[in-house]
């Protein structure tokens, strides 16, 4: 056991194991999520609520226990977390219903927010020197890279093969043999430095994103001028104003806002948030396209998206390379752009219904991610001394999966809103067309259930009734992506701008600096 325990090599595999088990299971569920719809008989609204009670209980406890693992210890809070993960888990194969199973998401990104936070602690503190960490981010690295490319052929493999539930089920065997490598092969450790824990700015945090989160998906129900959209709405952003003002006010806040005064610091958190925002949450998207819009089942659907999660491996050695060369800032700009006319071109290409278009689209989208995938985390980093980094890594985790969950919600309510005046452009086509072009069937449509919503329509009808799906469907993806690919753009060029902004003061201070020696 002392050699396991004294083995970095032996932690470092274990720690990024644990990380890839999350970018695994954060992305399998995807391609599952039509079967999902299938045998729940859910619609739209249930089939977001899958991905985003998980990031939203995940991006509000990111930072939260990031400080616990610091207090109570990492090794701790890893196999606690490892124990919360299996069982939510356990609860997500077993549940049986929507409802359950979405309750259970949640509890599993309390997990998974435990899991993260004390993974990377631990490897932070296990590898001191500089190259020796440098290996360690790589490896680290490779592992989240190759569990995020497998992970839509692994959810297709086993979604088509052995039932959605096992996407879920085969996690506590593996989550049992993470724990006893860390309770065999790691030492503990803490921060005995620590200040008092923000619990106030924690539930502030969490609950607002829930309302806001909440106010998104059911505005495609309710409506958006609805009084209870407009209440949540209005809840969120009071939340937030109220979860500033705490910040500014405490000694050992969550947050330290004065962060967000150096115009570099809010460019590398902005591209962080359209990195995620316009090309992580395709892959959301992109399974329920492909098995909508070409009616592949799962494992082809899993097989599909390998351009773009391709391209995310490549991504980073090409912006690596760049990074030689250009400016960092100047390097972000580069990468949100070309996820930018990436989602653009395959909002061109989506309703042609010619999957080699759609793919070249995914590469151009992928290769950008795959450039911002590290850049902006080190971008980030880079804007803090060295005391503040675990604050600076907890922003930009929780900046990562704020922006993918907020973006489900925004562009689920454009895919949703353009699909359904694409169907009423259609209606005329059907012959009964206010028996088929219900609220039923456009929900069971978008959460990728084509086969049930129409049932009971055979023949000639049927096959035009589901021509006419896939074409409002590829017209609404098409939508959510032209958003996406204008969002990336703006934020490229406010990246752009503030950068020119820092060079500006930069170069200010520089001239004052000069001054004052002169004077001397």
């Amino acid at each position: 056991m002392s050699d396991t325990i004294d083995n970095p090599r032996f932690v470092l595999l274990t720690a990024s194991a644990t990380c890839a088990l999350i970018t695994l299971d954060t992305n399998v569920v995807a391609v599952a999520l039509p079967s999902i719809a299938r045998d729940f008989h859910a619609g739209f609204t249930d089939v977001e609520w899958v991905v985003s009670a998980y990031m939203v209980a995940f991006a509000a406890c990111l930072l939260p226990a990031g400080a616990l693992a610091d207090r109570i210890g990492r090794k701790k809070m890893l196999i606690a977390g490892l124990a919360v993960f299996s069982l939510a888990s356990l609860g997500c194969g077993l549940a049986p219903s929507a409802l359950a199973l979405n309750l259970a998401r949640a509890a599993k990104g309390v997990g998974a927010a435990m899991l993260l936070t004390s993974a990377l602690a631990i490897i932070a503190n296990t590898f001191h020197e500089g190259a020796a960490r440098a290996r360690a981010w790589a490896v680290w690295g490779t592992c989240m890279g190759v569990s995020t490319t497998i992970a839509p052929l692994v959810g297709g493999v086993i979604t088509q093969w052995a039932g959605w539930r096992w996407i879920f089920l085969m996690n506590p065997p593996i989550c049992a043999l993470l724990a006893l490598c860390a309770w065999r092969g790691m030492r503990e450790s803490r921060n005995r430095e620590a200040g008092a824990l923000d619990l106030a700015g924690s539930a502030l945090f969490a609950v607002a994103l829930a309302l806001g989160i909440w106010a998104l998906i059911d505005a495609q129900a309710d409506g958006w001028t609805d009084w209870r959209t407009m209440a949540r709405l209005a809840a969120c952003a009071a939340l937030f104003v109220v979860f500033v003002r705490v910040q500014r006010s405490r000694a050992h806040a969550m947050i330290d806002l004065a962060l967000f005064r150096q115009p570099r610091f809010v460019a590398a958190v902005l591209a962080m948030f359209g990195y995620a925002a316009c090309a992580q949450v395709m892959m959301t998207f992109l399974p329920l396209y492909l098995q909508n819009a070409f009616g592949l089942p799962a494992v082809r659907a899993g097989l599909g998206m390998l351009p773009f999660a391709i391209a995310m491996v490549v991504g980073p050695h090409i912006g690596a390379s760049l990074g030689k060369r250009v400016p960092a800032m100047a390097l972000l700009t580069l990468g949100l752009a070309t996820i930018g006319a990436g989602n653009l071109l395959t909002a061109l290409f989506a309703g042609m219904a010619n999957y080699g278009l759609i793919a070249l689209g995914m590469i151009v989208t992928g290769l950008g991610a795959g450039v911002l995938n590290g850049d902006t985390q080190k971008a980030i980093m880079a804007c803090v001394p060295a005391n503040r980094t675990g604050m600076a890594s907890g922003i930009s985790t929780t900046t990562r999966f704020t922006a993918i969950v907020t973006s489900v919600g925004v562009l689920g309510a454009v895919l949703a809103t353009r699909t359904h005046a694409a169907l009423d452009a259609h209606a005329s086509r059907l012959v009964d067309p206010q028996r088929v072009l219900d609220a039923s069937f456009l929900s069971r449509l978008l959460a990728g259930d084509l086969a049930h919503a129409g049932e009971g329509f055979a023949g000639a009808h049927g096959a035009a009734l589901v021509r006419i799906a896939r074409e409002s469907f590829a017209s609404g993806f098409a939508a959510s992506l032209g958003v996406a690919g204008v969002c990336a753009l703006t934020i490229a060029a406010a990246v752009w701008l503030l950068a020119g902004r820092t060079t500006l003061e930069s170069g200010a201070k520089a001239s004052r600096k000069a001054g004052s020696a002169l004077a001397e």
